[in-house]
């Protein structure tokens, strides 16, 4: 379906629309490997990597703004576009639309609304092999769905009247599941869409089961169960009958696939729940690993765990890389995966043999009732790590004030910390380096398949946690507001902050009640939805009543304000009778903690961009990613950014790589050779996600997605009016 246009746009658009369908009527031949863009990350083998090479180092530097796409109003956009025969595919506003544009001018070709917000980071795309049949893939409020891409109309052949329920064949009552899709898009293999799902990691939580369906007909074609059912490989790595109350597993962010081979290499997230495994005691096949499977059966070929019985939201979460390298002489075809955990695991693609030799090492047991950590853990020998994993008093931000330098060295000294996977503590606070948000995360590496060579976002981020008994639920007596901070802080201060008067908060600060209860119930981008048994209607009611008047809550809290009193027990299938979460962290979630003066607790830098030559195992260059503003503004400018965690690279045969960073709003393109910067741009809003790079009629361009809000902290410093897609070429004297 088309939507109504204002009237002064309908001739241009028909007239357009028209020209559109008569080049798709025609099969258009097939291009050069790497020089379109027509899936996530540019290529079903997640490469992240174009071919093509008119901009370049010798004229990057002249790049200039071609056309804009705004997107008004709060958008959770990371979007990574497609670009087909001149056509180009985003989400449009709120990401309930799917927009079709000129990928020269920007014009709009045609928009499809849609009923709940659309895969946030990007679409699939499938075309029959005459070209006559061309459908985009998206799902939205869990449902898998296609259009016309050359109208934009429903294809209502496909599944039930154009919709597959995602929710349903994950083990679970379909009602009880509360996501049954992803932010990601999936990859198109032959006639199939295959999936993952960012089902959530909670204890209520259903497993994140692999999936393939019929493009045509949206047949469920074959299912992988992550969680393995009784008689399956990886069934005795958790207690019996795991898979019938124990989630997670998932694949919530993209995967690649080896389309000669026909193997999807999926990366998978940690069982539920994230920070506590009493109740799944044991390795828990197939959480956090690099999973191949047969795509067009779904039968398992090979795996390799990256972390065991995962207690510290490890997910494996980069899409996995596919190249060749020399190795001992001889030409391999590889598969390499980055890690949260700040390793770069590297596998021959058939066999799942590692490159070089791995260590099971020895790693320090919990001392939490019910808890057994996995006495062992893997380590590349020959890699050296994407991200530090060491961590001192020594360590304290240089830049902090003295007497905020002292209290962060005191939280080290006395936090536990026993290197790499300390597991977390019921006595004191436990510090993980890297933390759940460090290492590298989805979209966070790109390769150059002429090289070898593979470009990683890396971040130096710890966290620290302490876990706390939930006691039975009293919410105490004073006002709406202050009940629903107790909500805040037990439900939602460990991702955004302690909200109060902080930077968590002000992304909220004028959203609708209505969005924010639609956000919290069905999730949105990065955030999973809050299932009913922990977030009722009671305290979704006071929630909002803080979020739309914290200062009513400032000031100490009446009654049981502790988290401890303010959580609700479970009695849990296998008879335990406690459920441990994590308590408040110090600071937010970008470092151990934030000084008074907003900096990060430990030394620079916070971010790099790690180039790892695969034919040799060396790390051939490692740069600073990004500047922190107002230590730039002192000359300081060796530090990297603190919020890259969303955003990722693009390797390009024109040398170069091109990113954007999120805490000082800039796009960058580096030399891939060595590291150095040959051109940055000041944007006037959050640059997020993976940039896209394309030819038009022999033209070059790159679009980056900006985004108003970002991360809770960065809220506030985008410009509203600025946020949207941004595409960028050179003047055409210098083509």
């Amino acid at each position: 379906m088309i939507n109504s246009l204002k009237k002064h746009w309908m001739m241009p658009v028909l007239a357009s629309l028209a020209v559109y369908i008569h080049i798709f009527a025609a099969s258009v031949p097939e291009r050069a490997p790497y020089t379109t863009w027509s899936a996530y990350g540019g290529s079903a083998d997640g490469m992240q990597y174009s071919a093509l090479k008119q901009i370049n180092k010798t004229n990057v530097s002249k790049l200039e703004l071609a056309w804009i796409y705004p997107v008004p109003g709060r958008t959770d956009l990371n979007f990574n576009p497609l670009v087909v025969d001149n056509v180009m595919y985003l989400a449009g506003e709120q990401n309930r639309a799917v927009v079709a544009l000129d990928a020269a001018t920007g014009k709009v070709l045609w928009t499809h609304s849609t009923e709940g917000a659309t895969t946030s980071r990007g679409y699939a795309y499938w075309s029959s092999k005459d070209g006559s049949d061309r459908r985009i893939i998206f799902s939205a409020n869990n449902r898998l769905q296609e259009v016309n891409a050359r109208t934009g109309a429903t294809i209502t052949t496909f599944g039930k009247d154009g919709y597959v329920d995602l929710r349903e064949g994950l083990g679970f009552i379909p009602d009880a599941v509360h996501r049954g899709s992803s932010s990601s898009p999936g990859q198109v293999f032959e006639n199939l869409i295959i999936q993952g799902v960012a089902s959530g990691e909670g204890y209520d939580d259903p497993p994140g089961w692999e999936r393939a369906y019929d493009i045509l007909s949206g047949k469920l074609v074959w299912t992988f169960h992550t969680v393995p059912l009784p008689g399956e490989y990886g069934y005795e790595t958790w207690p019996p009958n795991a898979y019938k109350y124990n989630g997670g597993a998932n694949t919530w962010s993209n995967f690649s696939i080896d389309e000669k081979r026909g193997i999807a290499y999926f990366p998978t997230g940690s069982p539920a729940a994230d920070f506590y495994g009493g109740r799944r005691k044991g390795m828990n096949l197939f959480g956090n690993c690099l999973l191949a499977l047969d795509a067009r059966t779904g039968k398992r070929l090979w795996h390799f765990q990256v972390v065991h019985h995962d207690l510290w939201d490890l997910d494996a979460c980069t899409e996995p890389k596919l190249i060749t390298v020399r190795h001992n002489g001889k030409k391999v075809d590889i598969v390499a995966m980055a890690t949260k955990s700040g390793m770069l695991f590297v596998f021959d693609r058939v066999t799942g043999k590692p490159l070089w030799p791995i260590e099971e090492r020895p790693v320090p047991k919990s001392d939490v009732p019910g808890e057994e950590a996995w006495p062992t853990q893997p380590f590349p020998t020959k890699l050296p790590p994407i991200s530090r994993q060491t961590l001192s008093e020594n360590d304290v931000n240089p830049y902090l004030d003295p007497a905020e330098a002292a209290r962060v060295r005191n939280v080290i000294r006395n936090s536990r910390f026993e290197g790499l996977y300390t597991p977390w503590s019921l006595t004191r606070d436990a510090i993980s380096f890297p933390g759940e948000y460090g290492g590298t995360g989805f979209g966070g590496t790109a390769a150059d398949p002429t090289t070898g060579v593979v470009y990683v976002r890396a971040e130096n981020t710890p966290t620290m946690h302490r876990l706390v008994e939930p006691g039975p639920r009293q919410r105490g007596t004073g006002t709406p507001e202050q009940q629903g901070r107790m909500v805040w802080t037990r439900s939602c201060q460990a991702c955004h902050g302690a909200g109060v008067g902080e930077a968590g908060m002000l992304s909220l600060k004028g959203a609708p009640p209505d969005r924010i209860r639609k956000v919290v119930r069905e999730g949105s981008g990065p955030m999973p939805a809050v299932n009913p048994s922990d977030l009722d209607e009671q305290d979704m009611t006071r929630l909002l009543a803080f979020i739309a008047n914290p200062a009513a809550a400032a000031g100490p809290l009446p009654d049981r304000s502790d988290p401890v009193a303010n959580a609700r027990p479970q009695s849990l299938p296998n008879g335990e009778l406690h459920r441990y979460t994590t308590g408040p962290t110090m600071g937010d979630r970008f470092g151990t903690t934030r000084g008074l003066n907003g900096l990060p607790a430990i030394t620079p830098p916070w971010s790099e961009m790690v180039a790892y030559d695969l034919n040799e195992g060396t790390v051939k260059w490692r740069v600073p990613l990004g500047v922190v503003p107002e230590l730039a503004a002192k000359g300081i400018t060796n530090t990297g950014s603190y919020h890259p965690d969303r955003n990722g690279p693009v390797v390009t045969a024109g040398g170069l790589v091109f990113m954007g960073t999120l805490g000082d709003a800039t796009i960058r393109a580096f030399d891939k050779d060595n590291g150095k910067v040959l051109w940055e741009k000041k944007m006037d809003s959050n640059p997020e996600g993976i940039p896209s790079v394309y030819e038009v009629n022999g033209r070059q361009f790159v679009i980056f997605c900006l985004h108003t809000g970002g991360e809770p902290s960065l809220a506030g410093r985008g410009k509203p009016e600025a946020q949207g897609y941004y595409v960028f070429t050179l003047p055409t004297k210098t083509k």
